[in-house]
């Protein structure tokens, strides 16, 4: 089974996937980035997340209020628990950004959710499409986004804080 599963995976999947494991390697590194740059992840994986909320199933459009509460928790807990200074470089418009394995981790956990509700929504429709099944998928990727999107609040945050005349100084 899990065979036939794999074989009838669409090669863009496995591109996605090569894609999120090269863009979370990267993220383990430190480095100074662009806000823009820094938003890239955040925007795909609120792509993926987006794409898969289903609209017309039984929640139907309070599906989108489960999504904003799993954001909302998972950015308040973001911003609570992050600890340590963002290092900003106003001048060149840039943010350092610590390594960490945990982009990645929580890429491969959106991509595992979003590739298990795929299969499941062919295999057993009743786990995925039914109330249960369909709140906690919604709220998982509303979470998942709640952190991306919380911490890229967090760097634009600190790179709003430093005052433009401060960076014009440092040129």
């Amino acid at each position: 089974m899990i065979g036939q599963i794999l074989a009838h995976t669409p090669v863009y999947v496995w591109a996605l996937l090569a894609f999120l494991l090269y863009r979370g390697y990267l993220a383990s590194q430190d480095r100074e980035l662009t806000l823009q740059k820094l938003a890239i992840i955040p925007g795909v994986m609120l792509v993926l997340a987006v794409t898969s909320i289903n609209t017309h199933g039984v929640l139907g459009e309070a599906v989108w209020a489960a999504w904003a509460a799993g954001v909302a928790v998972a950015v308040a807990l973001v911003w609570k628990l992050s600890k340590g200074e963002i290092a900003v470089n106003r001048a060149a418009g840039t943010v350092f950004q610590r390594g960490s394995w945990a982009p990645l981790m929580l890429m491969i956990a959106i991509f595992v959710t979003k590739y298990t509700v795929g299969v499941l929504s062919v295999m057993r429709p009743e786990l995925v499409h039914g109330l249960a099944g369909s709140l906690a998928v919604t709220t998982l990727y509303g979470l998942f986004n709640g952190v991306f999107i919380g911490r890229l609040a967090r760097y634009a945050a600190a790179y709003l804080r430093q005052p433009a005349a401060a960076a014009a100084a440092a040129l």
